[in-house]
């Protein structure tokens, strides 16, 4: 429910995708100050704003990246589980939501790099909050072996996204629709069925797999500005926190 339903194991699926096809899906091909707040940031080819080096770019989306995760990292090591739900379930997901949802505006809409940045903040939060919760249950060594497999694919898929470009973009579309569908039924399978299949773990894993190359691939044709590397990584760190938790969890079973 703010990607893939945000996704969140037993509490309720983080939705990182709602963002993105349909991920406030914004539609721009201008210029990137005139950016309605529903265009897409792969969506961007003109701009009147400085741009940069490839590498740089780069460069930029990966410490964006590393911001992201250190800021989760310190929140799993400093704030007691417990704590961010004392004032109940509904208050949390519903502050969840208004975050994430602010965030994904605020770095879709605006051709500010600062601005883009304190949107992404705003979903690096809440996203925190949902992982602090989720690996408080697991050994911590299986928590950080599933950081270094996260990793491992992470780079794996953007080392193939830069390769095999064509690839990606032509399973663009049955990304989306397997993760639309991996949703609905999840949704379906638990409050219908009251149960949940360790299969989907699987099939969402290897879909965020797909969307890390395809985000990759597709931050490689967007303007080279600060801002467009920002709004880039915020929809990278979505798709690999999402894999991070399936992964955790397929581990956590072993």
């Amino acid at each position: 429910m703010a990607r893939e339903l945000c996704q969140v194991e037993s509490i309720a699926e983080p939705d990182s995708k709602i963002d993105r096809e349909g991920k406030m899906t914004l539609t721009s091909d201008k210029d990137q100050s005139s950016f309605a707040p529903g265009s897409a940031i792969f969506s961007r080819r003109g701009t009147n704003a400085d741009q940069i080096s490839a590498n740089y770019f780069n460069f930029i989306i990966g410490m964006t990246l590393c911001w992201g995760f250190l800021v989760n990292w310190q929140m799993v090591q400093s704030i007691p589980p417990e704590t961010i739900l004392e004032y109940g379930f509904w208050p949390f997901i519903i502050a969840y939501f208004a975050c994430c949802f602010a965030g994904i505006y605020l770095f879709n809409s605006s051709s500010n790099p600062w601005v883009s940045f304190v949107g992404y903040n705003l979903v690096v939060v809440p996203f925190g909050c949902i992982i602090n919760i989720v690996v408080a249950p697991y050994d911590p060594d299986i928590v950080m072996r599933a950081v270094e497999t996260t990793g491992f694919i992470t780079l794996l898929m953007m080392a193939l996204g830069t390769i095999y470009p064509a690839f990606f973009f032509s399973i663009q579309r049955g990304l989306m629709v397997a993760l639309l569908l991996t949703i609905a039924f999840e949704l379906f399978a638990s409050f219908f069925l009251s149960k949940s299949f360790h299969i989907m773990d699987w099939i969402v894993a290897a879909v965020f797999c797909g969307y890390i190359g395809l985000d990759w691939a597709r931050a490689q044709q967007v303007p080279k500005t600060v801002d467009n590397a920002i709004d880039c990584a915020a929809a990278l760190y979505m798709d690999i926190i999402n894999l991070f938790l399936r992964i955790l969890r397929i581990m956590g079973r072993r």
